[in-house]
Protein backbone atom coordinates (compact mmCIF):
# COMPACT_ATOMS: atom_id res chain seq x y z
CA UNK A 1 0.00 0.00 0.00
CA UNK A 2 1.05 3.67 -0.74
CA UNK A 3 1.93 5.81 1.91
CA UNK A 4 -0.90 8.36 1.57
CA UNK A 5 -3.49 5.47 0.63
CA UNK A 6 -5.20 5.63 4.07
CA UNK A 7 -5.47 8.77 3.66
CA UNK A 8 -7.44 8.91 0.14
CA UNK A 9 -9.45 6.05 1.77
CA UNK A 10 -10.38 7.99 4.79
CA UNK A 11 -11.06 10.73 2.66
CA UNK A 12 -13.84 8.70 0.87
CA UNK A 13 -14.94 7.68 4.01
CA UNK A 14 -15.31 10.84 6.03
CA UNK A 15 -15.58 14.21 3.07
CA UNK A 16 -18.74 14.72 0.99
CA UNK A 17 -17.62 13.71 -2.30
CA UNK A 18 -17.98 16.56 -4.24
CA UNK A 19 -14.52 16.27 -6.12
CA UNK A 20 -12.98 13.84 -8.44
CA UNK A 21 -9.52 13.56 -6.91
CA UNK A 22 -6.70 11.63 -8.54
CA UNK A 23 -5.20 9.83 -5.99
CA UNK A 24 -1.80 11.26 -4.79
CA UNK A 25 -1.31 13.04 -1.56
CA UNK A 26 0.44 16.42 -1.38
CA UNK A 27 2.85 17.29 1.07
CA UNK A 28 4.79 20.60 0.69
CA UNK A 29 5.77 22.47 -2.22
CA UNK A 30 8.44 25.52 -3.52
CA UNK A 31 8.33 27.70 -6.43
CA UNK A 32 6.27 26.19 -9.09
CA UNK A 33 6.72 22.31 -7.86
CA UNK A 34 4.65 20.20 -5.58
CA UNK A 35 6.35 17.06 -4.04
CA UNK A 36 4.05 14.11 -3.19
CA UNK A 37 4.23 11.78 -0.01
CA UNK A 38 6.16 9.40 -2.36
CA UNK A 39 9.25 12.47 -2.74
CA UNK A 40 7.51 13.01 -6.47
CA UNK A 41 8.11 16.24 -7.85
CA UNK A 42 5.37 17.88 -10.37
CA UNK A 43 5.41 20.84 -12.42
CA UNK A 44 2.72 23.16 -11.15
CA UNK A 45 0.34 24.64 -13.79
CA UNK A 46 -2.59 25.29 -11.94
CA UNK A 47 -1.44 27.12 -8.94
CA UNK A 48 -4.47 25.84 -7.00
CA UNK A 49 -7.00 27.04 -10.00
CA UNK A 50 -5.15 30.70 -10.34
CA UNK A 51 -4.82 31.16 -6.87
CA UNK A 52 -1.00 30.65 -5.53
CA UNK A 53 -0.15 33.84 -8.08
CA UNK A 54 3.42 34.14 -5.87
CA UNK A 55 3.98 30.08 -5.69
CA UNK A 56 4.51 27.68 -3.04
CA UNK A 57 6.24 28.37 0.15
CA UNK A 58 7.25 32.44 -1.01
CA UNK A 59 9.68 33.41 1.56
CA UNK A 60 8.04 36.92 2.24
CA UNK A 61 4.31 35.81 2.49
CA UNK A 62 5.75 33.32 4.49
CA UNK A 63 7.43 35.18 6.80
CA UNK A 64 4.35 37.97 6.98
CA UNK A 65 1.74 35.15 7.89
CA UNK A 66 3.95 33.31 10.73
CA UNK A 67 4.28 37.14 12.17
CA UNK A 68 1.06 37.83 11.94
CA UNK A 69 -0.25 34.42 13.76
CA UNK A 70 1.78 34.94 16.21
CA UNK A 71 0.46 38.65 16.92
CA UNK A 72 -3.42 38.10 15.69
CA UNK A 73 -5.69 36.59 13.77
CA UNK A 74 -8.86 37.07 14.18
CA UNK A 75 -11.48 39.46 16.48
CA UNK A 76 -14.35 39.27 13.84
CA UNK A 77 -15.77 42.46 11.88
CA UNK A 78 -17.24 44.13 15.11
CA UNK A 79 -13.66 45.47 15.87
CA UNK A 80 -10.80 47.37 13.58
CA UNK A 81 -7.68 45.76 12.68
CA UNK A 82 -4.67 47.65 11.26
CA UNK A 83 -4.45 44.83 8.24
CA UNK A 84 -7.99 44.72 6.84
CA UNK A 85 -7.50 49.03 6.16
CA UNK A 86 -4.23 48.81 4.62
CA UNK A 87 -5.22 46.07 2.35
CA UNK A 88 -8.23 48.58 1.23
CA UNK A 89 -6.36 51.57 1.17
CA UNK A 90 -3.54 49.71 -1.51
CA UNK A 91 -6.70 48.35 -3.51
CA UNK A 92 -8.79 51.44 -3.49
CA UNK A 93 -4.82 53.49 -4.91
CA UNK A 94 -4.81 50.70 -7.20
CA UNK A 95 -8.29 51.01 -8.93
CA UNK A 96 -11.18 52.69 -9.63
CA UNK A 97 -12.64 51.81 -6.76
CA UNK A 98 -13.13 54.64 -3.29
CA UNK A 99 -14.71 51.41 -1.13
CA UNK A 100 -13.82 48.19 -0.32
CA UNK A 101 -16.12 45.08 0.96
CA UNK A 102 -14.36 41.89 2.22
CA UNK A 103 -15.61 38.59 1.70
CA UNK A 104 -14.10 34.68 2.11
CA UNK A 105 -13.90 33.98 -1.66
CA UNK A 106 -15.17 34.62 -4.74
CA UNK A 107 -18.87 33.48 -5.10
CA UNK A 108 -19.61 35.54 -1.80
CA UNK A 109 -18.04 38.35 -3.69
CA UNK A 110 -20.26 37.88 -6.22
CA UNK A 111 -22.95 37.26 -3.97
CA UNK A 112 -22.33 40.84 -2.32
CA UNK A 113 -22.10 42.49 -5.72
CA UNK A 114 -25.39 41.10 -6.49
CA UNK A 115 -27.42 42.21 -3.26
CA UNK A 116 -25.77 45.63 -4.05
CA UNK A 117 -26.40 46.03 -7.13
CA UNK A 118 -30.80 45.03 -6.17
CA UNK A 119 -30.34 47.48 -3.37
CA UNK A 120 -28.70 50.69 -5.67
CA UNK A 121 -32.24 49.82 -7.38
CA UNK A 122 -34.50 49.69 -4.66
CA UNK A 123 -33.00 53.16 -3.30
CA UNK A 124 -33.07 54.52 -6.49
CA UNK A 125 -35.53 53.51 -8.97
CA UNK A 126 -37.95 52.44 -5.72
CA UNK A 127 -39.14 48.79 -5.04
CA UNK A 128 -42.49 49.31 -7.56
CA UNK A 129 -40.41 49.74 -10.49
CA UNK A 130 -39.81 46.13 -10.70
CA UNK A 131 -35.57 46.90 -11.71
CA UNK A 132 -34.52 43.67 -10.18
CA UNK A 133 -33.10 41.63 -13.58
CA UNK A 134 -29.63 40.62 -14.15
CA UNK A 135 -28.19 40.19 -17.32
CA UNK A 136 -25.36 37.06 -17.55
CA UNK A 137 -23.47 35.54 -19.80
CA UNK A 138 -23.24 31.91 -21.48
CA UNK A 139 -20.60 29.93 -20.17
CA UNK A 140 -20.21 32.67 -17.40
CA UNK A 141 -19.26 31.07 -13.93
CA UNK A 142 -19.78 32.93 -11.09
CA UNK A 143 -19.60 30.42 -8.09
CA UNK A 144 -22.24 27.78 -6.47
CA UNK A 145 -24.15 29.74 -3.68
CA UNK A 146 -27.36 30.26 -4.74
CA UNK A 147 -27.59 33.93 -5.78
CA UNK A 148 -23.83 33.47 -7.60
CA UNK A 149 -24.94 30.14 -9.05
CA UNK A 150 -28.21 31.53 -11.08
CA UNK A 151 -26.31 33.65 -12.53
CA UNK A 152 -23.42 30.55 -13.63
CA UNK A 153 -24.51 29.63 -17.32
CA UNK A 154 -24.13 25.46 -16.84
CA UNK A 155 -26.72 23.56 -16.81
CA UNK A 156 -24.99 20.70 -14.87
CA UNK A 157 -24.47 23.40 -11.94
CA UNK A 158 -27.77 25.02 -12.10
CA UNK A 159 -30.38 22.56 -12.87
CA UNK A 160 -30.38 20.03 -9.36
CA UNK A 161 -30.97 23.05 -7.31
CA UNK A 162 -33.81 25.02 -8.49
CA UNK A 163 -35.57 27.13 -8.72
CA UNK A 164 -32.80 29.52 -8.32
CA UNK A 165 -32.53 33.38 -7.69
CA UNK A 166 -35.11 34.64 -10.18
CA UNK A 167 -34.86 37.50 -12.64
CA UNK A 168 -31.17 36.21 -14.53
CA UNK A 169 -31.36 36.42 -17.87
CA UNK A 170 -28.36 35.20 -20.53
CA UNK A 171 -26.71 36.58 -23.57
CA UNK A 172 -24.36 34.53 -25.80
CA UNK A 173 -20.81 35.97 -24.50
CA UNK A 174 -18.98 38.79 -26.92
CA UNK A 175 -22.18 39.26 -29.13
CA UNK A 176 -23.16 43.04 -28.04
CA UNK A 177 -26.53 42.70 -30.13
CA UNK A 178 -27.85 39.79 -27.62
CA UNK A 179 -26.95 41.37 -24.73
CA UNK A 180 -28.52 44.72 -25.86
CA UNK A 181 -31.79 43.01 -26.73
CA UNK A 182 -32.28 41.73 -23.03
CA UNK A 183 -30.73 45.21 -20.83
CA UNK A 184 -33.62 47.30 -20.79
CA UNK A 185 -35.36 49.94 -17.66
CA UNK A 186 -35.54 46.58 -15.57
CA UNK A 187 -31.72 45.56 -15.79
CA UNK A 188 -30.40 46.28 -12.28
CA UNK A 189 -26.87 44.65 -13.17
CA UNK A 190 -24.81 43.00 -16.15
CA UNK A 191 -22.17 40.57 -14.36
CA UNK A 192 -19.31 39.33 -16.88
CA UNK A 193 -15.83 38.10 -16.43
CA UNK A 194 -13.40 40.23 -18.69
CA UNK A 195 -11.73 36.49 -19.64
CA UNK A 196 -14.16 33.43 -19.22
CA UNK A 197 -12.37 30.82 -16.64
CA UNK A 198 -14.45 28.00 -16.43
CA UNK A 199 -15.92 29.14 -19.79
CA UNK A 200 -13.40 27.96 -21.99
CA UNK A 201 -11.12 30.53 -21.39
CA UNK A 202 -12.43 33.34 -23.41
CA UNK A 203 -11.34 36.94 -23.53
CA UNK A 204 -13.93 39.15 -23.94
CA UNK A 205 -13.68 41.52 -27.08
CA UNK A 206 -13.14 45.17 -26.45
CA UNK A 207 -16.26 46.29 -28.49
CA UNK A 208 -18.36 44.21 -26.67
CA UNK A 209 -16.78 45.17 -22.52
CA UNK A 210 -17.22 48.98 -23.97
CA UNK A 211 -20.36 48.32 -25.22
CA UNK A 212 -21.59 46.72 -22.44
CA UNK A 213 -20.71 49.84 -20.46
CA UNK A 214 -22.77 52.06 -23.05
CA UNK A 215 -25.77 49.88 -22.49
CA UNK A 216 -25.81 49.54 -18.59
CA UNK A 217 -25.16 53.63 -18.75
CA UNK A 218 -28.32 53.96 -21.27
CA UNK A 219 -30.39 52.03 -18.75
CA UNK A 220 -29.17 52.96 -15.65
CA UNK A 221 -27.58 49.17 -14.83
CA UNK A 222 -24.55 48.46 -12.67
CA UNK A 223 -21.58 47.06 -14.95
CA UNK A 224 -20.32 44.20 -12.58
CA UNK A 225 -16.76 42.69 -13.72
CA UNK A 226 -15.85 39.32 -12.29
CA UNK A 227 -12.32 39.38 -12.01
CA UNK A 228 -12.43 36.76 -9.67
CA UNK A 229 -10.00 34.34 -11.84
CA UNK A 230 -8.55 36.92 -14.45
CA UNK A 231 -7.70 39.85 -12.38
CA UNK A 232 -4.99 40.42 -10.20
CA UNK A 233 -1.71 40.56 -12.40
CA UNK A 234 -2.95 37.13 -14.31
CA UNK A 235 -3.38 38.66 -18.01
CA UNK A 236 -0.42 40.66 -17.32
CA UNK A 237 -1.94 43.67 -15.82
CA UNK A 238 -3.26 44.07 -12.83
CA UNK A 239 -6.89 44.35 -13.64
CA UNK A 240 -8.05 42.33 -16.61
CA UNK A 241 -10.28 45.20 -17.43
CA UNK A 242 -7.48 47.74 -18.44
CA UNK A 243 -6.87 45.44 -21.71
CA UNK A 244 -10.40 46.79 -22.95
CA UNK A 245 -10.41 50.71 -21.42
CA UNK A 246 -13.30 50.06 -19.41
CA UNK A 247 -14.15 51.10 -15.77
CA UNK A 248 -16.54 48.91 -14.05
CA UNK A 249 -19.27 50.20 -11.27
CA UNK A 250 -18.46 46.97 -9.38
CA UNK A 251 -15.25 44.56 -9.66
CA UNK A 252 -14.93 41.30 -7.48
CA UNK A 253 -11.69 39.49 -6.87
CA UNK A 254 -10.55 36.20 -4.81
CA UNK A 255 -8.81 33.90 -6.07
CA UNK A 256 -4.94 35.11 -5.92
CA UNK A 257 -5.77 38.55 -3.52
CA UNK A 258 -4.14 36.25 -0.52
CA UNK A 259 -1.74 34.13 -2.52
CA UNK A 260 -3.73 30.48 -1.00
CA UNK A 261 -5.55 31.79 1.86
CA UNK A 262 -9.34 32.37 1.76
CA UNK A 263 -10.66 35.70 1.07
CA UNK A 264 -12.83 37.85 -1.58
CA UNK A 265 -13.06 41.55 -2.10
CA UNK A 266 -15.70 44.02 -4.01
CA UNK A 267 -14.55 46.80 -5.08
CA UNK A 268 -16.88 49.91 -5.76
CA UNK A 269 -17.31 53.63 -5.80
CA UNK A 270 -18.41 56.13 -3.10
CA UNK A 271 -21.99 56.62 -4.74
CA UNK A 272 -22.78 52.87 -5.01
CA UNK A 273 -21.42 52.05 -1.42
CA UNK A 274 -23.13 54.18 0.15
CA UNK A 275 -26.64 52.14 -0.11
CA UNK A 276 -25.26 49.36 1.83
CA UNK A 277 -25.83 50.29 5.62
CA UNK A 278 -24.97 48.45 8.65
CA UNK A 279 -26.92 45.32 8.93
CA UNK A 280 -27.63 45.11 5.06
CA UNK A 281 -24.86 42.58 4.59
CA UNK A 282 -21.68 41.22 6.73
CA UNK A 283 -19.41 38.06 7.25
CA UNK A 284 -17.96 36.94 10.70
CA UNK A 285 -14.39 35.51 8.92
CA UNK A 286 -13.93 38.13 6.18
CA UNK A 287 -10.83 39.80 6.55
CA UNK A 288 -8.48 38.42 9.37
CA UNK A 289 -5.55 40.42 10.43
CA UNK A 290 -4.09 36.83 9.38
CA UNK A 291 -5.47 36.78 5.55
CA UNK A 292 -5.11 40.69 4.70
CA UNK A 293 -1.41 40.21 6.28
CA UNK A 294 -0.84 37.45 3.21
CA UNK A 295 -2.74 39.57 1.02
CA UNK A 296 -0.64 43.02 1.38
CA UNK A 297 2.80 40.84 0.39
CA UNK A 298 0.97 39.51 -3.03
CA UNK A 299 -0.54 43.18 -3.85
CA UNK A 300 3.34 44.41 -2.41
CA UNK A 301 4.71 41.74 -4.95
CA UNK A 302 2.27 42.31 -7.93
CA UNK A 303 3.22 46.07 -8.46
CA UNK A 304 6.90 46.05 -8.33
CA UNK A 305 7.90 47.43 -11.27
CA UNK A 306 8.84 45.11 -13.80
CA UNK A 307 6.83 42.25 -12.35
CA UNK A 308 3.85 42.82 -14.40
CA UNK A 309 5.85 43.16 -17.53
CA UNK A 310 7.67 39.74 -16.87
CA UNK A 311 4.05 38.16 -16.75
CA UNK A 312 2.99 39.82 -20.22
CA UNK A 313 6.23 38.70 -21.65
CA UNK A 314 5.72 34.73 -20.57
CA UNK A 315 2.36 34.74 -21.17
CA UNK A 316 3.90 35.50 -24.68
CA UNK A 317 6.17 32.79 -24.70
CA UNK A 318 3.70 30.28 -23.55
CA UNK A 319 1.10 31.34 -26.10
CA UNK A 320 4.22 31.65 -28.85
CA UNK A 321 5.42 28.10 -27.62
CA UNK A 322 1.96 26.68 -27.96
CA UNK A 323 1.13 28.24 -31.26
CA UNK A 324 3.89 26.28 -32.82
CA UNK A 325 2.69 22.79 -31.91
CA UNK A 326 1.62 20.96 -34.52
CA UNK A 327 -1.05 18.73 -33.47
CA UNK A 328 -4.03 17.76 -35.37
CA UNK A 329 -6.39 18.21 -32.27
CA UNK A 330 -5.35 21.89 -31.79
CA UNK A 331 -8.24 24.03 -32.51
CA UNK A 332 -7.22 27.39 -31.40
CA UNK A 333 -4.74 28.45 -28.51
CA UNK A 334 -6.61 31.34 -26.81
CA UNK A 335 -5.68 33.38 -23.58
CA UNK A 336 -4.16 36.60 -21.69
CA UNK A 337 -0.86 36.99 -20.13
CA UNK A 338 -0.40 33.19 -18.51
CA UNK A 339 -4.45 32.51 -18.38
CA UNK A 340 -4.27 30.25 -21.61
CA UNK A 341 -6.43 27.57 -23.21
CA UNK A 342 -5.71 25.31 -25.39
CA UNK A 343 -8.88 23.90 -27.26
CA UNK A 344 -8.52 20.53 -28.85
CA UNK A 345 -11.39 18.78 -31.17
CA UNK A 346 -11.58 15.47 -28.45
CA UNK A 347 -11.19 15.23 -24.59
CA UNK A 348 -9.29 16.87 -22.30
CA UNK A 349 -9.04 14.13 -20.01
CA UNK A 350 -6.70 11.86 -21.11
CA UNK A 351 -4.16 14.80 -21.95
CA UNK A 352 -4.48 16.12 -18.30
CA UNK A 353 -4.08 12.28 -16.80
CA UNK A 354 -1.25 11.78 -18.79
CA UNK A 355 0.60 14.98 -18.11
CA UNK A 356 0.22 14.15 -14.43
CA UNK A 357 2.00 10.67 -15.04
CA UNK A 358 4.97 12.67 -16.22
CA UNK A 359 4.88 15.10 -13.34
CA UNK A 360 3.34 18.09 -14.85
CA UNK A 361 -0.86 19.58 -13.36
CA UNK A 362 -3.03 20.80 -16.00
CA UNK A 363 -6.65 21.08 -15.47
CA UNK A 364 -9.73 21.59 -17.78
CA UNK A 365 -11.63 24.40 -18.51
CA UNK A 366 -14.79 22.33 -19.82
CA UNK A 367 -14.65 19.10 -22.07
CA UNK A 368 -12.47 19.79 -24.63
CA UNK A 369 -9.80 23.12 -23.77
CA UNK A 370 -6.75 22.77 -21.28
CA UNK A 371 -6.43 25.56 -18.68
CA UNK A 372 -3.04 26.40 -18.52
CA UNK A 373 -2.42 28.86 -15.29
CA UNK A 374 0.72 28.46 -13.71
CA UNK A 375 2.08 30.86 -10.80
CA UNK A 376 3.10 34.41 -12.18
CA UNK A 377 6.77 33.47 -10.79
CA UNK A 378 7.10 30.49 -12.98
CA UNK A 379 10.19 30.63 -15.45
CA UNK A 380 11.03 29.85 -19.23
CA UNK A 381 12.87 26.97 -18.52
CA UNK A 382 9.33 25.51 -16.92
CA UNK A 383 7.24 26.69 -19.88
CA UNK A 384 9.35 24.99 -21.64
CA UNK A 385 9.17 21.61 -19.75
CA UNK A 386 5.26 22.32 -19.68
CA UNK A 387 4.91 22.56 -23.33
CA UNK A 388 7.75 19.47 -24.10
CA UNK A 389 5.42 17.40 -21.85
CA UNK A 390 1.92 18.59 -23.99
CA UNK A 391 3.55 18.25 -27.21
CA UNK A 392 4.59 14.55 -26.28
CA UNK A 393 0.87 13.86 -24.51
CA UNK A 394 -0.99 15.53 -27.36
CA UNK A 395 0.87 13.67 -30.03
CA UNK A 396 -0.44 9.95 -27.96
CA UNK A 397 -4.12 10.82 -27.64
Amino acid sequence: MQAGQPIINAEAEVIVQTYVRPEIVFTHGEGATLYDDQGRRYLDFTAGIAVTALGHSDAEWVAAVREQAGRLTHVSNLYHTAPQVELAQRLTALSFADRVLYANSGSEANEAALKLARKVAYDTAGPESGKTEIVAFHNGFHGRTMGALATTYKSQYRDPFAPLVPGVRFAPFNDLAAAGSLINAQTCAVIVEPVQGEGGIRPGDTAFLQGLRALCDEHQALLIFDEVQCGLGRTGRLWAHEHAGVTPDIMTLAKPLAGGLPIGALLTTNQIAQVFRPGDHGSTFAAGPLVCAAALVVIARLTRPGFLDGVREKGEYLAGRLQRLENEHIVEIRGRGLLVGVELDVPVAPVIHAAREQGLLVINSGEKVLRLCPPLIISHDQIDTAVDVLTECLEAC
